[in-house]
């Protein structure tokens, strides 16, 4: 009788115990297959924010110091102020486009080049160049206005890269707020996509620079969201 009973509680017990271990299995399994499933969504979110993060951005310029319309002589150029906000608001490195033969430091000599430039359609020759041009994808393009046109060394850097499926962002400064430039850059830079550009006054960026970065700041933050 007593090993009657002492075989039953046996069986018994493995019974319970076989039970509790395919729960256990049943539970982890449950447990690893919501783990499984959920992951992808995580790890979705992380590849596109890592694809966003690795766009690189680079402020391309050209500005002109010395004598300024209104102003009197500068040694910061207009253009370059706002390129500096905006390399900073977006975390990018800037490039100074800087000529082979600098232009005048006197205004009217300046102007005067810049008008003859303009209607020989010239070419002026960049002194220094962009070694990693490929690695970027978007490029904010500053430059002054003169004769309401971009200045013709612009219109050189354009034709010395290929920006095909890269976005240009221009900005540029003149004696008003207005803006050029759009439909030149679109023409010249075939393949990218040219987005609405930011004109600044010359004079605000030295009168008035903490004027000049809110509205910088308010632009790039309508264009990139």
């Amino acid at each position: 009788m007593k090993k009657f009973l002492s075989l039953t509680l046996a069986m018994a017990l493995m019974i319970f115990f076989t039970a509790c271990g395919s729960s256990a299995q049943n539970s982890e399994n449950k447990t690893s297959a919501q783990s499984t499933s959920s992951a992808p969504n995580t790890e979705n979110k992380t590849t596109a924010e890592s694809a966003d993060a690795a766009k690189k951005s680079l402020v391309v310029f050209f500005s002109r110091t010395g004598e300024e319309y209104r102003v009197g002589n500068i040694t910061k150029g207009n253009t370059h102020i706002v390129a500096d906000f905006i390399a900073e608001n977006v975390g990018a490195k800037t490039f100074e486009i800087k000529p082979v033969n600098p232009y005048p430091d006197n205004y009217n000599e300046c102007t005067e080049l810049a008008k003859r430039e303009q209607q020989e359609k010239a070419r002026p020759s960049i002194a220094n160049k962009i070694d990693n041009f490929d690695d970027y994808d978007v490029i904010y393009l500053g430059y002054p206005n003169w004769w309401s046109d971009m200045p013709m060394i612009i219109y050189t850097f354009l034709e010395s890269y290929n920006f095909n499926g890269k976005t240009i962002i221009p900005f540029c400064t003149s004696s008003s707020e207005y803006f050029i430039g759009k439909e030149e850059i679109q023409q010249y830079a075939k393949g990218a996509t040219v987005l609405d550009g930011l004109g600044i006054q010359g004079k605000r960026c030295q009168d008035d620079p903490a004027s000049v970065k809110r509205d910088v700041d308010n632009w790039l933050k309508k264009i990139n969201g």
